[in-house]
């Protein structure tokens, strides 16, 4: 019976380990004192933007093309192919961005963290900032996790609009099946600023849950680059779960009991 439980114990250790480590992290932010390292903090948002825009934007518009897509076939066997703007509206917003940016983040910045830090630490640079005064924690995550929130909102922001083009473009424009006029009527009756509010808050919170774990993985590091390789691979998987679940309760929360449709009677 102990064999079956030590594993489920283990998680809850990690995540318990994991919420104080990212709380303490948050709370640096929070009180400011990562702003004695603002400029690390700026160095990092030219990083994540120069690395990760063009990746993620990219990405988003390919989604983007294939949600119009799908959506104009799909709706035109239903005889509905005016209604292609739904799914621009919906699709793009609700859920597909938030994902693509959830799973884009994790694959690149949170192991790229996960990988940074692990190799500060077995190289024992972490501990030279500690016999030099320089508080670890507050300069390389604390820094890391308010260079996220300054530069995410503006990456997911242009995703979003890089997305409802690359949707337009494949509705309007490739399939051709409804005009321009008649796009953007549906497309903007199923759109409203809550929404666009309610979306970011799904991508910044899990954009805050990636950082958070990337940096508890990387600063806690150990056993060589083996180890190092081990964290990035846990942080990794960890990260893809998080998006879900937040992913889920997002939408349950800010849509489930009103899905703001003008649909109905």
């Amino acid at each position: 019976m102990n064999e079956w439980l030590a594993v489920p114990r283990g998680w809850l250790d990690s995540f318990g380990e994991i919420a104080r480590f990212g709380s303490g992290v948050a709370g640096q932010v929070y009180s400011g004192r990562v702003l004695r390292f603002f400029g690390e903090s700026l160095r990092q948002a030219g990083i994540l933007i120069l690395g990760s825009a063009l990746i993620i934007w990219g990405l988003v518009f390919t989604l983007g093309l294939q949600c119009g897509i799908e959506g104009a076939y799909l709706l035109r066997a239903q005889g509905a192919p005016a209604y292609a703007g739904v799914f621009s509206a919906w699709c793009d917003l609700r859920e597909i961005m938030p994902y693509a940016f959830g799973y884009m983040l994790a694959a690149k910045v949170g192991t790229g963290i996960v990988a940074e830090l692990g190799a500060m630490r077995i190289s024992d640079e972490i501990d030279a900032l500690e016999v030099m005064g320089v508080p670890p924690i507050t300069f390389l995550c604390a820094t890391r996790l308010l260079a996220a929130w300054i530069t995410f909102p503006f990456m997911y922001l242009v995703g979003i609009g890089i997305m409802y083009l690359a949707s337009y473009l494949a509705v309007v424009k490739q399939i051709g099946d409804v005009s321009s006029g008649g796009y953007f009527l549906i497309f903007w009756m199923f759109q409203n600023p809550p929404d666009l509010i309610f979306s970011l808050i799904k991508g910044m919170v899990m954009a805050t849950a990636i950082v958070l774990v990337g940096c508890y993985y990387g600063y806690t590091a150990s056993g060589g680059p083996v180890g190092v390789g081990t964290a990035t691979a846990k942080s990794m998987v960890l990260n893809i779960v998080l998006v879900h679940i937040i992913g889920m309760l997002g939408t349950l929360v800010f849509w489930g009991a009103n899905p703001r449709a003008p649909i109905g009677g």
